[in-house]
């Protein structure tokens, strides 16, 4: 699994991806591995004013995702989110965060995070330092992820990788300000 969180929408948000990473190409050196989409997922929440959090999740997206675990330096990933695809499981709240007060999903319909690095933190653990483009702002984040598991999946009889992954955002790092 991998979970991206993000804090960007009313002051703080979380965000978060969990994907499994199927090996679409064997090699020795970097491997390839597609997202296994009927077990991922991109999520986020947001605190609301103090009073609450809210939740949300984009349900479409690409994730283009090489790693070379001898040498995670030759490793990449780049996802690619359909802005228009955000649902916070109330239509009048999603509707608004799609206009030009937040997300402006007309005009920005796509968001995107290209790694620059990737470096091992910890027994289980690797941050990928990138950027992130969304609402036409770009900033370098930081994701920091577990891996949950590595090894052979028994039902595609492939090997996959389960990772969890998060960052924090302010959205005015974003200009994500809600116009008054």
């Amino acid at each position: 699994m991998v979970r991206l969180a993000a804090r960007a929408i009313t002051g703080i948000a979380t965000a978060g991806l969990a994907a499994s990473l199927i090996v679409s190409l064997a090699a020795a050196e970097p491997v390839a591995y597609t997202v296994d989409k009927s077990h991922s997922s991109i999520f986020f929440s947001v605190q609301h004013l103090g009073f609450s959090t809210i939740h949300g999740h984009f349900s479409d997206y690409d994730a283009d995702i090489v790693l070379d675990e001898d040498n995670l330096a030759n490793s990449k990933a780049k996802i690619t989110i359909n802005m228009g695809s955000l649902d916070t499981f109330c239509d009048p709240r999603t509707e608004h965060l799609k206009t030009a007060d937040f997300f402006d999903v007309e005009k920005f319909p796509k968001a995107t995070f290209v790694s620059k690095t990737f470096k091992k933190t910890g027994d289980d653990t690797v941050a990928v330092t990138g950027d992130l483009t969304l609402h036409g702002k770009t900033k370098e984040v930081t994701l920091d992820f577990t891996v949950k598991k590595v090894g052979q999946n028994p039902m595609a009889k492939v090997k996959a990788i389960g990772l969890v992954g998060t960052t924090t955002l302010l959205r005015i790092d974003m200009e994500l300000d809600q116009k008054q």
